[in-house]
Protein backbone atom coordinates (compact mmCIF):
# COMPACT_ATOMS: atom_id res chain seq x y z
CA UNK A 1 0.00 0.00 0.00
CA UNK A 2 2.90 2.85 1.14
CA UNK A 3 5.32 1.20 -2.28
CA UNK A 4 5.10 4.56 -3.90
CA UNK A 5 6.30 6.42 -0.55
CA UNK A 6 10.19 6.12 0.51
CA UNK A 7 9.69 5.85 4.12
CA UNK A 8 13.56 6.29 5.53
CA UNK A 9 14.31 6.68 9.18
CA UNK A 10 14.52 11.02 9.41
CA UNK A 11 10.74 10.48 7.89
CA UNK A 12 9.29 7.54 9.91
CA UNK A 13 10.37 9.77 13.49
CA UNK A 14 9.32 12.85 11.89
CA UNK A 15 5.51 11.00 11.69
CA UNK A 16 5.70 9.22 14.95
CA UNK A 17 7.00 12.78 16.63
CA UNK A 18 3.66 14.10 14.85
CA UNK A 19 1.64 11.34 16.34
CA UNK A 20 2.65 11.03 19.76
CA UNK A 21 2.49 15.03 19.81
CA UNK A 22 -1.58 15.21 19.13
CA UNK A 23 -1.70 11.95 21.69
CA UNK A 24 -0.33 13.71 24.72
CA UNK A 25 -1.89 17.61 23.16
CA UNK A 26 -4.80 15.32 23.80
CA UNK A 27 -4.85 13.78 27.18
CA UNK A 28 -3.12 17.22 28.24
CA UNK A 29 -6.15 19.34 26.85
CA UNK A 30 -8.49 16.49 29.02
CA UNK A 31 -6.48 16.47 32.23
CA UNK A 32 -6.19 20.71 31.96
CA UNK A 33 -8.31 22.92 29.68
CA UNK A 34 -6.64 25.08 27.67
CA UNK A 35 -7.01 29.28 28.13
CA UNK A 36 -6.19 31.92 25.56
CA UNK A 37 -2.97 33.20 25.49
CA UNK A 38 -0.99 36.15 23.75
CA UNK A 39 2.91 35.55 22.94
CA UNK A 40 5.09 36.77 20.54
CA UNK A 41 2.20 36.01 17.33
CA UNK A 42 -0.47 38.76 16.82
CA UNK A 43 -3.39 36.85 18.13
CA UNK A 44 -4.36 35.41 21.20
CA UNK A 45 -3.69 31.33 20.61
CA UNK A 46 -4.73 28.05 22.63
CA UNK A 47 -2.14 25.12 22.80
CA UNK A 48 -3.84 23.49 19.78
CA UNK A 49 -3.25 26.43 18.12
CA UNK A 50 0.10 26.47 18.88
CA UNK A 51 0.79 23.64 17.64
CA UNK A 52 -0.91 23.52 14.55
CA UNK A 53 1.25 26.95 13.63
CA UNK A 54 4.89 25.01 15.03
CA UNK A 55 3.89 22.18 12.69
CA UNK A 56 3.10 24.05 9.55
CA UNK A 57 6.50 26.12 10.27
CA UNK A 58 8.15 22.53 10.97
CA UNK A 59 6.91 21.43 7.61
CA UNK A 60 8.31 24.02 5.87
CA UNK A 61 11.59 24.09 7.35
CA UNK A 62 12.03 20.27 5.97
CA UNK A 63 10.67 21.10 2.58
CA UNK A 64 12.79 24.25 2.36
CA UNK A 65 16.14 22.20 3.63
CA UNK A 66 15.23 19.39 1.15
CA UNK A 67 14.58 21.90 -1.32
CA UNK A 68 17.95 23.67 -1.03
CA UNK A 69 20.30 20.63 -0.47
CA UNK A 70 22.13 20.89 -3.66
CA UNK A 71 22.47 24.68 -2.88
CA UNK A 72 23.92 23.88 0.35
CA UNK A 73 26.22 21.39 -1.21
CA UNK A 74 27.50 24.41 -3.51
CA UNK A 75 27.66 26.74 -0.52
CA UNK A 76 29.49 24.87 1.76
CA UNK A 77 31.61 22.83 -0.68
CA UNK A 78 29.83 19.80 0.81
CA UNK A 79 30.32 16.15 -0.76
CA UNK A 80 26.83 15.47 -0.29
CA UNK A 81 23.59 16.93 0.88
CA UNK A 82 23.33 17.66 4.49
CA UNK A 83 21.56 15.61 6.58
CA UNK A 84 17.84 15.47 7.17
CA UNK A 85 18.58 15.34 10.81
CA UNK A 86 19.43 18.72 10.96
CA UNK A 87 16.51 20.15 9.51
CA UNK A 88 14.87 17.55 11.85
CA UNK A 89 16.54 18.96 15.11
CA UNK A 90 16.17 22.54 13.72
CA UNK A 91 12.11 22.60 13.27
CA UNK A 92 11.54 20.41 16.45
CA UNK A 93 13.67 23.09 18.12
CA UNK A 94 11.39 25.71 16.25
CA UNK A 95 8.58 23.73 17.52
CA UNK A 96 9.52 23.78 21.00
CA UNK A 97 9.90 27.61 20.58
CA UNK A 98 6.41 28.22 19.22
CA UNK A 99 4.73 25.95 21.57
CA UNK A 100 6.55 27.72 24.83
CA UNK A 101 6.60 31.53 23.77
CA UNK A 102 3.72 31.67 21.20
Amino acid sequence: MFDWMVWTTPTAVFFVCIVLMLAVMTVWEIRSPTVLRKGFLPMATTRGDRLFIGLLVAAYINLAFLGLGETFMEWFALDEEPSVWISFVLSMGVLALIMRKA
